[in-house]
């Protein structure tokens, strides 16, 4: 095979060929594989992110202040990171909010450059949605406001400006948005506290406790690298975990049972999570909130963008590791390069010798969640079908003035969604939630019955997927669907629809923000 042929499939471009050097390939490709097992010392306590302050206005809203800056952060021994944060020099503070409360962020840009925040998972009109549309430039406050009208659920924010989504986010930009409602009895108020009695673990940062899971390539002077040469299809595979901004994190467990919500928000990394003992841990909620019914498991991946939240179960004085295992199969080529055949340690758990007997504890998780998504019987509007290939959609790169559809509003319609490239891609949509019907016509895995807006793509697989659209209509003003591995969606793998009233039709795009 000619060596422009290997290191295409390889994702290596001719700059990182000339690095490699003669004969260099091999290897490199023989010790590509990471495996930090043993390595880590655990020797930080976990950084739990503060819950957003806020006030209530005049109007009622809840009102959110967010001052995006830079900043340098101490990730090791020796000079410190420089990195970019929200409220702070790296990561945001967790913003949290009740079904049917009206919310508004004053996003304030403190940046040398234009960004944005974008609300991944929330359902809100389009132009609140903190997408390519609406970015803020630098010295400026943008104040997005809406009512939040969705089930209860771990979200996040990140940026999404375009052409430069995977540059601010892995500079740091990057925070939980947690919404309560009733029917999660876990439910918290804005500060934070439970509210009633508790069927699961619920205290914020004790026993429910936020995981923003990323990896980072650091440089001999403790920088960020975040254009690797030799990568492979995705994007930058740092070698490094940080969890909720610190490295090696250990975690105090004072209670039986935890609540984990695990958000991978690397740029490319596919995480497989487990313990280190193998242990078995519930899933009770994907990226749209609670499962029907927990479902019990060893394994779990994630996607870049995906969120879960698990509960494990502990011991007196025991520790345990979560850790990510290798994901064979699945990486295409390229795989070893783009770490599917790495196992990392993650975050290091230690049970207190005597652990709370508090009688308002969880004792066992309940047996039903949450209502099961109902969009399966339902009539369907429209049938549309995507692929995914090349850093396109369907053959087309993304045009920041092409709206490509118009959905109609009060409407369910059904996406069939194929990774047709050889490499690891995913699939994100913006506004809604939606439920896979099936994956090859079978019924999806039980990880994948929940409500969703970020799914893998197993390559060659056909991933039916159900959404209603809801509520807010813009004929002008578009949401995006595309590949939440973000160097792609940078390259262009993205497209647009607007959600259009009963009488309306497509419109056009502002030509303000039109073009990057």
């Amino acid at each position: 095979m000619e060596r422009r042929t290997v290191l295409k499939i390889f994702g290596i471009g001719i700059g990182g060929a000339a690095v490699l050097g003669a004969g260099g390939l091999g290897a490199y490709y023989a010790t590509a594989r990471r495996d930090t097992v043993g390595a880590v010392d655990f020797a930080s306590p976990l950084v739990i992110p503060p819950l957003a302050e806020s006030t209530v206005d005049a109007s009622g809203a809840r009102v959110f202040t967010l001052g995006l800056q830079a900043g340098e952060t101490a990730f090791k021994d020796g000079p410190a990171t420089r990195t970019w944060g929200v409220n702070g020099s790296y990561l945001g503070p967790t913003v949290r909010a009740r079904h049917g409360e009206r919310v508004q962020l004053a996003v304030h840009n403190g940046l040398d450059q234009e960004t944005s925040l974008h609300w991944h998972g929330m359902h809100l009109p389009a132009a609140m949605d903190g997408g390519p549309h609406q970015p803020v430039a630098p010295g400026a406050t943008w104040e997005p406001t809406w009512t939040v009208d969705q089930r209860a659920a771990t979200l996040w924010y990140h940026p999404h400006v375009h052409g430069a989504t995977a540059d601010h986010t892995y500079r740091g930009l990057t925070g939980l948005f947690l919404i309560d409602d009733a029917e999660d009895d876990s439910a918290g108020d804005s500060a934070g506290d439970s509210a009633g009695q508790p069927n699961l673990p619920s205290t914020y940062g004790v026993d429910d406790v936020p995981m923003i899971v990323q990896d980072r390539a650091f440089d001999r002077d403790n920088q960020f690298v975040n254009r690797i040469p030799l990568a492979g299809s995705l994007g930058v595979i740092g070698d490094e975990i940080l969890v909720n901004g610190t490295l090696g994190p250990y975690f105090d467990v004072t209670t039986g049972l935890v609540r984990l919500r695990l958000l991978n928000a690397s740029n490319a990394r596919l995480y497989n999570f487990g313990f280190s003992d193998d242990r078995r841990f519930a899933l009770i909620a994907t990226d749209g909130g609670l499962l029907a019914e927990p479902w019990e498991t060893d394994r779990l991946h994630l996607s870049p963008g995906e969120r879960a939240e698990v509960v494990v179960a502990f011991e007196p004085g025991e520790t345990v590791d979560l850790r990510s295992y290798p994901s064979p199969g699945l990486g295409g080529a390229s795989g070893r390069l783009d770490g599917f055949e790495d196992r990392l340690d993650v975050c290091r758990f230690h049970a207190a010798d005597t652990l709370s007997d508090d009688a308002e504890l969880p004792t066992e998780i309940p047996a039903v969640l949450a209502d099961a998504p109902d969009l399966a019987g339902a009539a369907v509007a429209a049938e549309r079908t995507f692929v995914l290939a090349s850093d396109q959609i369907n053959g087309r790169s993304m045009v920041m003035d092409r709206i490509d559809f118009g959905v109609r509003e009060g409407t369910v319609e059904v996406w069939e969604v194929t990774n047709d490239n050889g490499f690891l891609h995913n699939f994100h949509v913006h506004d809604v939630q939606f439920q896979v019907l099936t994956v090859d016509d079978a019924e999806p895995e039980p990880h994948l019955r929940g409500w969703k807006d970020t799914v893998l793509l197993v390559q060659g697989r056909r991933y039916r997927l159900a959404m209603r659209f809801t509520d807010h209509t813009d004929p002008n003003v578009p949401y995006m669907y595309h590949c939440h591995l973000l160097q792609h969606e940078d390259d262009g793998m993205m497209g647009q629809f607007v959600v259009l009233a009963e009488d309306e039709q497509v419109g056009t795009v502002s030509t303000a923000h039109a073009h990057p």
